[in-house]
């Protein structure tokens, strides 16, 4: 089963950054946005994956020749328990994930820089350093 929420916010990420997902995931120590984006996006993927096999193994479970007894209605209830946090997952973090990426955008490269390409997701500057006073 495709991954298309996974795949949309690792595209809008990509955009944004100008380069693979890959790439990006080695830059992650310099940059804490990137940091935090990476992160829920892998964390998006894991919740996708759970859903993918508790749904495999819900089927298996309630295959048509299988006897659901006592037992088999457990793993049952189990896997469905599962999958509703898996999706409660993949949702909340697909949500924050699309509205930090919404409030995000490329940063054009000045004039005076050098010739090689260089996008970044913008990020509010840092609030200056107080003066250093001496009190006694």
């Amino acid at each position: 089963m495709p991954h298309t929420t996974s795949q949309t916010i690792a595209q809008r990420i990509e955009e944004l950054y100008g380069q693979p997902m890959a790439a990006l995931e080695a830059h992650t120590d310099a940059n804490p946005m990137l940091a935090a984006l990476t992160s829920s996006h892998a964390d998006l993927q894991l919740a996708e994956r759970n859903i993918d096999y508790q749904l495999q193994r819900l089927r298996e479970l309630a295959a048509p020749e299988r006897e659901i007894d006592t037992f088999e209605a457990g793993h049952l209830l189990d896997c469905a328990r599962r999958i509703a946090d898996s999706v409660a997952t993949r949702d909340a973090h697909a949500k924050t994930v699309s509205a930090v990426l919404g409030s995000l955008h490329r940063v054009p490269i000045p004039q005076s820089a050098s010739a090689a390409p260089r996008m970044s997701a913008s990020v509010p500057p840092r609030p200056a350093e107080p003066a250093a006073t001496h009190t006694r």
